[in-house]
């Protein structure tokens, strides 16, 4: 894409990309990345807490607006879209943040959690962002995190995306791709007014914040329709449905839905040269994308990838320069680390950052589709805050073998507790582990060549196993 294309863009959202941030002025704080860490790691990180109250103190968007006014309000400097859901926010994030990428946007993409690195979260054209630019953050909005302390301070996950939205500013990003951290109606991301919304798969998650009923998560979600955005979204459960045209229709917004008004359908299928995959079909007006290869396992993979495509579409009618072409190719070279990575050879280990029900429900389908194996020892280990029943009792279709165990998390499950819990729902044996080293050790010694270690039920959990695994994982992305 030219740079006058780009400045037209601009134009037609009534917003300039080359807009600069305000800047707050204050002494240099920290005169070292280490130190500016460790007074973010101070500021109260609600993902580390048990029991989690989820309402309008603890998540004031408020706070997070007056945050965003005394560092210049970037999220108003560039044009964003807002993903919301259980499950298939960062896959659909990034394959959406790819295929823009590729025909030439210059795209802001923040996520949460992260696995091994912090910076994992700020994004900008598959760039982490690095140390020295962190650390220039940190200082520029000091002033301002030390004047809210005195009255309301700004938690670690407000700080976070603040810091992503000045990033993307500063990048002069042309469009910032924004994942909700929890929920949706009082994530800290819900400060921006997106040009596109779109809804990944609905399920139960976070239930002691979120509610116990599929129609109050959805309620939680819907929370950041905005009036007459478009959204986008995926076939749901009735329920999530009902909420979410219900939501849809009150603040004017039209929705759309992949395999209702926009023609979807996929299939498996094995190849020689790709070996086994999914491909998708995915028509409407104004774009039609034929046969594309999903580039991850798993039917969930393939709705997710279809949702990302809708909303590229949905853009494109909104005045993005989009080639279809160049679009797949973007998609094509998308990786996501933490979804069935294979992370070793002899014996084989895979990851999978399933941490609710239907993820798992979905890995062991995926697993079942596309990784030969003859038996499957499955190492899992989940947080409290999470539906740990419905895990459990997926897990029993898919693993020859349990062994719980536990992250480094301080919300992180005794093995015993989730043994026992397992015990009651299928009477099946298992075994525990009080670390991640003394589980895989018990895994070797029950596998032989043929068979999958597979480990899954918490990012803490993965994250640790691939930081143990690829112990000569590249670390220069963030220097």
């Amino acid at each position: 894409m030219t740079k006058s294309t780009k400045t037209t863009k601009a134009k037609k959202t009534g917003k300039s990309t080359s807009a600069k941030v305000a800047k707050v002025k204050s002494k240099k704080a920290f005169k070292s990345y280490k130190a500016a860490m460790k007074y973010l790691s101070e500021h109260t990180d609600y993902e580390k807490q048990t029991r989690l109250r989820y309402n309008v103190t603890t998540f004031n968007l408020e706070r997070m607006k007056k945050l965003l006014s005394l560092v210049g309000n970037p999220h108003k400097k560039i044009p964003t879209v807002h993903i919301a859901g259980t499950k298939g926010k960062g896959s659909t994030a990034t394959m959406l943040a790819r295929m823009l990428e590729s025909n030439g946007y210059t795209i802001g993409l923040y996520t949460s959690p992260h696995l091994l690195h912090l910076h994992e979260r700020i994004v900008v054209n598959s760039q982490m962002i690095s140390q020295s630019e962190m650390l220039g953050l940190m200082n520029r909005i000091h002033a301002s995190l030390e004047k809210m302390a005195k009255t309301d301070a700004p938690s670690f996950f407000e700080i976070m995306t603040a810091l992503a939205f000045l990033h993307f500013t500063d990048k002069k990003a042309d469009l910032g791709i924004i994942e909700t951290g929890l929920g949706g109606r009082l994530d800290s991301t819900n400060v921006i007014s997106p040009e596109l919304v779109g809804i990944t798969s609905i399920s139960i998650d976070h239930q002691y914040q979120l509610g116990e009923t599929i129609d109050r998560i959805a309620e939680e979600k819907a929370g950041i329709f905005k009036r007459g955005v478009p959204i986008v979204t995926v076939h749901q459960h009735p329920d999530a449905m009902a909420v979410l045209k219900s939501r849809a229709n009150s603040v004017q917004a039209p929705l759309h839905v992949t395999g209702g008004d926009i023609d979807f359908s996929y299939r498996f299928e094995t190849s020689r040269e790709d070996g086994p995959h999914t491909r998708i079909c995915l028509a409407t007006p104004t774009s039609k994308f034929e046969h594309i290869k999903v580039p991850l396992y798993g039917k969930h993979q393939a709705i997710n990838c279809g949702l990302a495509l809708a909303m590229l579409d949905k853009l494109k009618s909104s005045g993005y320069d989009i080639d279809n072409e160049k679009a797949t190719e973007g998609l094509n070279g998308v990786f996501l680390p933490g979804r069935m990575e294979m992370i070793y050879q002899d014996p084989r280990i895979m990851i999978d950052a399933a941490h609710n029900a239907a993820s798992i429900k979905a890995l062991i389908h995926a697993i079942g589709q596309n990784i030969p194996y003859d038996s499957m020892v499955m190492i899992f280990g989940c947080n409290s805050d999470k539906d740990v029943k419905g895990m459990l009792h997926q897990l029993q279709y898919g693993a020859d073998k349990v062994i719980f165990t536990r992250s480094n998390s301080t919300k992180a499950m005794s093995p015993d507790e989730l043994g026992d819990m397992y015990t009651e729902i299928c009477g099946k044996m298992y075994q525990t582990a009080l670390s991640l080293g003394e589980a895989l050790r018990l895994a070797q010694n029950a596998i032989s060549k043929e068979d999958l270690i597979c480990i899954t039920g918490s990012f803490y959990l993965i994250g640790q196993a691939k930081s143990r695994l690829n112990p000569q994982l590249d670390t220069q992305a963030i220097s």
